[in-house]
């Protein structure tokens, strides 16, 4: 144990001043592109991936957990969004690249669950889009944030199960899949049947996911498809993809990712919808769509610590909707998990895992490994403080 702590600090600072000498002297958007072709290398060899495997599994021995009818190694995940696949301007022409074995097809499906555990693959829409043109990625250090407007970049479901399918087994035991539904669309039998055809390409791929996430709240794309989150889209939408997998028998559990910044009541009906019509989750919440530092006349989607007073805003209001249904939805939070103390308080508001991404950025590739160990010891100090406020 001792052991473990000391190579996590040592790893938190070598990766503190590796940020502050290099990769933070690039922009947010070079540096990201450098980290996939890294990921993208690597993986083309079994010996890091193996390697990297087995020093999380000794940074962070797994923990089993069941999280909305999943079963995972650990309750921290990887949000969806770094993991996906670049962006085409036809389904021909991604079909192409994904049968072809292109390591630029999805940079990280290998090397990044054997870095951090469990992961959430996608999104991943029914056509493939090239997304945002130009700068679309930010940070923000003094809060810990990043800040993008991609556009949902991604080669499309068909392509992605293709791809995923054709090396399945050497995915992850524990991985979801985030789909989305296609900006521009305001026909609501259309999207059902976009969603449904996207789910059927990964299941026709023999491809069984932990866990499947309908991504119904997309704030960086020109447009964000708020009615999605009303009454008849969301139960319309969740309705579909429920009945589609009873149809072929399969038991793989539904979570949904909502939007912040919504009205208590809108939660609390989401949170009954989800409860009706058989979600096992709900992750709270996606990223916030604020001005873009390049053109405040567009929206980009903010993640990480600007994010988190949002999002437990949401997760505390989706818990009261859930004492007062007494149901048995999951809420997972999402937004600004950075840190142990982070942690602390989404778990306290009755969050059962976590979802992050920015944490990745700011903390590195053994993130979660950090954040699980500064828990322990917020924890201990939350309890020390307790007590001495009651003995007072």
């Amino acid at each position: 144990m001792k052991a473990r702590q000391r190579l996590l600090r040592m790893i938190n600072f070598v990766y503190s001043g590796f940020c502050r000498l290099l990769l933070f002297r690039l922009s947010a958007q070079r540096a990201h592109q450098l980290v996939l072709m890294q990921l993208g290398w690597l993986e083309r060899w079994r010996l890091p991936v193996i390697m990297a495997g087995r020093l999380r599994a000794w940074l962070m021995p797994a923990r089993a957990v069941e999280v909305g009818g999943a079963k995972l190694s650990a309750r921290l995940i990887l949000a969806a969004g770094l993991v996906k696949g670049r962006g085409f301007s036809s389904e021909d022409g991604a079909l192409r690249a994904a049968g072809q074995g292109d390591a630029k097809f999805m940079p990280g499906w290998r090397m990044l669950p054997a870095l951090v555990g469990p992961v959430e693959f996608g999104s991943f829409t029914r056509w493939p889009r090239l997304g945002n043109a130009g700068t679309t990625l930010w940070r923000q250090q003094a809060t810990q944030s990043t800040q993008n407007r991609v556009g949902l970049r991604n080669p499309g479901a068909r392509a992605a199960a293709a791809f995923l399918g054709a090396r399945k087994e050497r995915l992850p035991p524990d991985f979801g899949i985030n789909i989305a539904v296609s900006p521009g669309l305001s026909e609501l039998a259309r999207q059902q049947r976009e969603i449904t055809e996207s789910l059927q390409f990964f299941l026709a791929a023999d491809l069984r996911p932990s866990w499947i996430t309908l991504n119904i709240s997309c704030p960086n794309t020109e447009d964000d498809p708020s009615g999605h989150q009303l009454e008849a889209g969301a139960r319309a939408l969740c309705t579909a993809f429920i009945a589609e997998l009873r149809s072929r028998k399969l038991e793989i559990p539904l979570w949904v990712k909502v939007g912040p910044g919504l009205a208590a009541t809108q939660y609390h009906m989401l949170m009954r919808i989800f409860a009706e019509v058989g979600v096992r989750a709900v992750i709270a919440t996606n990223t916030l769509a604020k001005p873009s530092p390049s053109d405040p006349a567009m929206n980009a989607g903010v993640g990480g610590g600007a994010l988190r007073a949002s999002a437990l805003r949401a997760v505390r209001e989706l818990q009261i909707a859930k004492a007062r249904l007494g149901c048995k939805v999951d809420i997972i939070g999402c937004g600004g998990v950075v840190d142990g103390e982070s942690l602390h308080d989404y778990s306290r508001l009755g969050a059962v895992a976590m979802q992050y991404w920015s944490a990745l950025v700011f903390r590195g590739p053994f993130a979660a490994a950090l954040i699980e160990s500064e828990l322990d010891h917020h924890e201990r100090s939350y309890a020390a403080s307790h007590r001495e406020r009651l003995a007072g």
